[in-house]
């Protein structure tokens, strides 16, 4: 899951009351149906710096809940409100975050380096989707490698 530092980080997560958040704000239908569809909780989340001087994976996280709409669909004031979401049919959801710790850096130019990690599709060429599935061999190698 990515996340521009300085609109919310690992470190705002860190703060958050009981580590957690939802992970509102989301507007591209294939990240959404990745939240809705396929997320459990319990499922590990690598916690993805973008849009920075430094981009790379700065800790992980777990799935906390299920599904839900985001409200921030039906704010007017919201930079995410969408004005043909209802309350009865809702477009967007989200699911919550929680921290499970903070790690060292894994820079986006680290990460293209492994040949173990060629097909992750967070490293294709052009890939802009802020939430993307992680195969169970890539989450492996990754995780060795923060926590080693």
């Amino acid at each position: 899951m990515k996340s521009e530092p300085d609109e919310f980080s690992i470190e705002d997560l860190a703060k958050a009351p009981k580590q957690t958040t939802p992970w509102f704000g989301v507007r591209n239908y294939v990240a959404r149906n990745f939240m809705r569809d396929s997320m459990r909780v319990g499922d590990g989340v690598l916690f993805y710096h973008s849009s920075c001087p430094q981009p790379g994976i700065a800790g992980l996280a777990k799935v906390a809940s299920t599904s839900y709409p985001d409200q921030s669909q039906f704010d007017r004031k919201s930079p995410y409100h969408d004005p043909k979401a209802t309350r009865e049919s809702p477009r967007w959801m989200l699911v919550d975050v929680r921290l499970d710790r903070r790690t060292r850096l894994m820079p986006l130019e680290e990460m293209r380096s492994h040949k173990a990690l060629a097909n992750m599709i967070t490293l294709k060429r052009g890939n802009r989707l802020s939430i993307t599935p992680v195969t169970p061999a890539e989450w492996n190698y990754i995780v060795a490698r923060l926590d080693g």
